[in-house]
C-alpha cells in the first residue's frame, strides 16, 4: 500500500502557472479579448437569440403512444389553451354577439389552427351559464411564442372586456402573458449582499469588485451564449433563471478563492506577475477541479433520458464552464493590473488567510480534536431531523394553481375550477385502438364504446365521461373524462395509475382493442414516474463519477468516499426543508406560495446534480490545502488544522454570497423557481458549516493516517489530477504547530 507523504516532489512551473503569468503580463490584451467576447455575444442574442418554453417528450411511454394515435388518426394536432371568459351581469348567453367577434378575431390571428365557440360546444359553459371555455388552438406550443403575441391575443378579445366579460388566459397561453420574472432584480439583490460580505471579509473596495466583475462579465457571456442555443434546442422556461443562479454564484465563487490566493502570495513577498502565476497553479487548479466536477453532476442529468431535464443541465452547466473560465484568464488579468494595489480603498484592516496559529479556526479545530466524535454525532444529527420530512415527499407537477392570484393563468384556472369542477383542468383522455374487426363492425365498436364507457364511469374518483367517439377513419375510439379531484391531488395521481393498470385494461380484455391513458395531466405523472424511475441511476453515477475523480485528485479512497456520502446527508436534510416548506406549508406565505403544492417531479433530480456539484467545490477547496499541508509535513491533525485555518474565512464568505444569491430568487413568481432556490441555499448553509466545518475534520480526525492511505496498485493506475500541481509553493515553514496540540 501507498501513504501519500511529503515525500511527493513538487517543483517546476506548469501550463496553468504559465498561463496566469502570461495573463497578468499581458492584461489588456485578456480585458479587451472578454469584452469583444460579450458584446459579440451580446449582439448575437438580440439577433439571432431563441426563446424558453417548457417542452417535453415520452418516447416509448403509453401516454406518448395514445397521443401519438390520436394525432395520426385525426384527432385535433396542435397545443389547445382556454381562453376562460366570465360575464360580469347575468349568463355568457346574454353576450351572444361579443363572444361571436372575439371567436372570429381568433381565428385570424397566426399560428392558430381552430377555435371553439362555446355557447355552439357541448359542455363549454358552466351549469350556472355565467363562465365558458373558448378552447383555441395553436399549431405549435403558444409558450414558446415571442411575448409581442399576447398583444394581438389582447386585440382579438377586445370585444369581450368592452361588453364587460373578464378574460383570462389558461395555460400554455398563460405562460406567454406571465408577467417577466423578478431575475435582474434577484441578480441585484446577490450582487448587493455579495459587496457587503466581501467588504467586510476582506477589507478592500478592490478586493472586494474584482470577484464581482469577474463573474458578471462571464455569466453575461454565459447567458449570450445559452440565448444562442436556445434558437436551436428547446430549453425549459427556467433554463435561464437556473443558468444565472449557479454562473453568478459559482462566478463570485471561484474569483474570490483566485484573489485571496494571490493577496496571501504577496505577502509572503512574490512579485505580482509570479504571484499570479501560482496562484492560478494551485486555486487556479482547483477551481477547473471544481468546475468540472459540478459540470459533471450536471451532465449527469442526460442519464435520465429525459431532454427537457437534460437541457436544464447543459444551461446551468454552461455559466459554470464560462465563468470558470473566466476565473482562470480574465481574474488573473486583473490581479495582474492592480499588483499591489490589490487593498487600495480600505474599509477596514485587510486580511487574507491566517498566517498564525491561535486565531479563532485554529483554536475552532483544536476543539474539534478533542472531541471528534461528539462532533460528528452533532452534526449528523442535525442532518438527519432536517432530512425527516423526506419520508413522506409527494412528487407531481406543480401547476396554474400554485401560481399568484394576480396572474391570468391561476386566474383562469380557479374560474374553471369554480364553473366545472376542479377536476375539469386535469381532463384524462382515454384512446382506444380498435382491431381490424371492430373497425369493420360499427355494431362491434359501439358496444365497446358503451362498456368502456360503463367501466370509467364506474371508477371513484371520476366526476364524468364523455361518450367515446370514433375517430374519422373509424381506428381509435377517443373518450375524455373528468375526475373530481385537482391535477395536484395526490387522488388523482391514484386515479391516473387506477386507469392505465387496472380499469382500462379490465374493460378491453378479451375484446382485441387497446388502450392508452392520455393527456396533458397524464403525460405530467408519466413524466414524473419516469423520473423517480430514473433518480437511483443518476445519483449513483453521478457518485461513482464524482468518488473516481476525487479519488484522482487526492490519491485516498477514504477522503473521496468520506466526501460524497457526507454530501449525501446534506442533500437529503435540504430535500426534506422543500418538503416542509412546499408540500407541508410551514412558512410557505411567506415565500409567496398560497397553497401546497407537491415537490416538481424534476426538482430533486436538479437539486441533486448542482447541490452535489457545488458542495464538491468546497470540499475540493478545503481538502486541496489539507492535502498541501500533508505533502509538505506529513502531520495529519497538523494538515487539518492549517487547511481548515486557511480556507474557512473564505468558504465561509462564499458560501454567504452562493446562498443570498440563490435566496435572492425566491422572489420570482414561478414556483418551481422559488423551490430551487430555497433548496440550493439551504445545501450551501449546511454544507459550507455543518459538513464543512463540523463533519469533515471530525472524520478526518477519526480516520488519521489512514486518509492518506491508497493501494499501491491503485495508485499506479490512477490518472493524475493533482488540484495543486507541481508549480504548489512550499507550505511556510514558520511557526509549525505541533501535532500533539491538536490530539486533543
Amino acid at each position: 500500500m501507498t501513504i501519500n507523504t511529503a515525500s511527493a516532489a513538487v517543483g517546476g512551473t506548469g501550463r496553468l502557472h504559465r498561463l496566469g503569468r502570461w495573463c497578468a503580463r499581458h492584461a489588456w490584451r485578456v480585458v479587451i479579448a472578454w469584452l469583444v467576447l460579450l458584446v459579440a455575444f451580446g449582439a448575437a442574442d438580440a439577433c439571432w437569440g431563441g426563446s424558453f418554453a417548457d417542452s417535453f417528450s415520452l418516447p416509448g411511454t403509453s401516454t406518448q403512444t395514445g397521443a401519438d394515435l390520436l394525432k395520426a388518426h385525426g384527432g385535433t394536432s396542435g397545443t389547445a389553451a382556454p381562453i376562460v371568459i366570465k360575464s360580469g351581469r347575468g349568463s355568457v348567453a346574454g353576450h351572444r354577439s361579443s363572444v361571436a367577434a372575439a371567436v372570429k378575431n381568433l381565428e385570424h390571428l397566426p399560428e392558430v389552427a381552430s377555435v371553439t365557440n362555446p355557447l355552439t360546444t357541448h359542455g363549454a359553459v358552466s351549469a350556472k351559464g355565467d363562465i365558458a371555455q373558448i378552447v383555441v388552438t395553436f399549431a405549435r406550443d403558444p409558450a414558446g411564442f415571442d411575448h409581442s403575441y399576447v398583444g394581438k391575443v389582447d386585440t382579438a378579445v377586445r370585444p369581450l372586456r368592452a361588453d364587460h366579460v373578464t378574460v383570462d388566459y389558461g395555460d400554455p397561453l398563460g405562460q406567454l402573458a406571465a408577467p417577466k420574472s423578478a431575475d435582474r432584480t434577484s441578480e441585484i439583490i446577490g450582487l448587493g449582499v455579495a459587496v457587503l460580505v466581501l467588504l467586510i471579509g476582506f477589507g478592500s473596495v478592490a478586493a472586494a469588485g474584482l470577484p464581482l466583475l469577474t463573474a458578471v462579465l462571464g455569466l453575461a457571456v454565459g447567458l449570450g451564449g445559452l440565448g444562442l442555443l436556445a434558437a436551436r434546442f428547446s430549453f425549459g422556461n427556467a433554463a435561464p433563471t437556473l443558468a444565472a443562479m449557479m454562473g453568478l454564484g459559482v462566478g463570485i465563487d471561484y474569483a474570490l478563492f483566485l484573489s485571496t490566493r494571490y493577496r496571501a502570495l504577496l505577502g509572503d513577498g512574490l512579485e505580482p506577475a509570479e504571484a499570479v502565476g501560482r496562484t492560478v497553479a494551485t486555486s487556479g487548479r482547483s477551481v477547473l477541479v471544481a468546475a468540472a466536477t459540478v459540470a459533471m453532476a450536471l451532465g449527469g442529468l442526460y442519464v435520465s433520458g429525459m431532454s427537457f431535464v437534460g437541457t436544464l443541465g447543459v444551461a446551468a452547466g454552461l455559466t459554470v464552464v464560462v465563468t470558470a473560465a473566466a476565473s482562470v484568464t480574465l481574474t488573473p488579468a486583473l490581479l495582474g493590473l492592480l499588483g499591489h494595489r490589490i487593498d487600495r480603498l480600505r474599509v477596514r484592516t485587510p486580511v487574507a488567510e491566517p498566517t498564525g496559529t491561535h486565531d479563532i479556526w485554529h483554536r475552532w479545530a483544536a476543539r474539534i480534536a478533542r472531541r471528534p466524535w461528539l462532533f460528528l454525532t452533532a452534526g449528523l444529527l442535525l442532518l438527519g431531523l432536517l432530512a425527516v420530512p423526506v419520508a413522506s415527499m409527494h412528487l407531481g407537477h406543480v401547476d396554474a394553481g400554485a401560481q399568484p392570484t394576480t396572474s391570468t393563468d391561476r386566474r383562469a384556472y380557479d374560474l374553471i375550477s369554480q364553473g366545472f369542477g376542479p377536476g375539469a383542468n386535469g381532463s384524462i383522455t382515454v384512446v382506444t385502438q380498435l382491431d381490424h374487426k371492430q373497425v369493420a363492425d360499427q355494431a362491434r365498436s359501439q358496444a365497446l364504446a358503451r362498456t368502456l364507457r360503463h367501466d370509467l364511469a364506474a371508477v371513484a374518483g371520476v366526476a364524468s365521461v364523455t361518450p367515446p367517439k370514433p375517430s374519422p377513419d373509424h381506428a381509435v375510439l377517443v373518450t375524455s373524462l373528468t375526475p373530481t379531484t385537482g391535477p395536484q391531488d395526490r387522488a388523482t395521481t391514484d386515479l391516473i395509475r387506477t386507469l392505465r393498470h387496472k380499469t382500462v385494461p379490465a374493460a378491453l380484455s378479451g375484446t382485441g382493442a387497446t388502450g392508452f391513458v392520455t393527456g396533458p395531466t397524464v403525460a405530467g405523472q408519466t413524466f414524473t414516474d419516469t423520473l423517480v424511475a430514473k433518480l437511483p441511476l443518476i445519483i449513483g453515477v453521478v457518485v461513482a463519477a464524482a468518488f473516481v475523480l476525487l479519488l484522482s485528485v487526492f490519491r485516498s479512497p477514504l477522503v473521496a468516499l468520506k466526501a460524497a456520502v457526507l454530501n449525501l446527508f446534506s442533500l437529503a436534510a435540504a430535500y426534506g426543508v422543500v418538503v416542509a416548506v412546499f408540500q407541508w406549508g410551514w412558512g410557505g406565505a411567506l415565500f409567496g406560495v398560497t397553497e401546497k403544492v407537491p415537490v416538481e417531479s424534476y426538482v430533486p433530480m436538479m437539486m441533486f446534480a448542482i447541490v452535489f456539484g457545488l458542495a464538491m467545490d468546497y470540499e475540493v477547496f478545503l481538502l486541496s490545502r489539507i492535502r498541501e499541508t500533508w505533502l509538505h509535513r506529513g502531520d495529519n491533525h497538523l494538515a487539518v488544522a492549517t487547511g481548515l485555518a486557511a480556507t474557512a474565512r473564505v468558504i465561509t464568505c462564499a458560501a454567504l454570497i452562493m446562498t443570498s444569491v440563490f435566496l435572492a430568487f425566491m422572489l420570482s413568481p414561478n414556483v418551481v423557481v422559488k423551490m430551487l432556490a430555497l433548496g440550493l441555499g439551504v445545501s450551501v448553509i449546511l454544507d459550507a458549516t455543518v459538513v464543512r466545518l463540523l463533519l469533515v475534520p471530525a472524520t478526518m480526525y477519526l480516520l488519521g493516517r489512514a486518509n492518506w492511505w491508497i493501494p499501491g496498485w491503485l495508485d499506479r493506475h490512477l490518472p493524475r489530477l493533482d488540484p495543486e500541481g507541481p508549480a504548489a509553493e512550499p507550505a511556510p515553514a514558520s511557526a509549525p504547530v505541533p501535532a500533539k496540540q491538536y490530539q486533543g
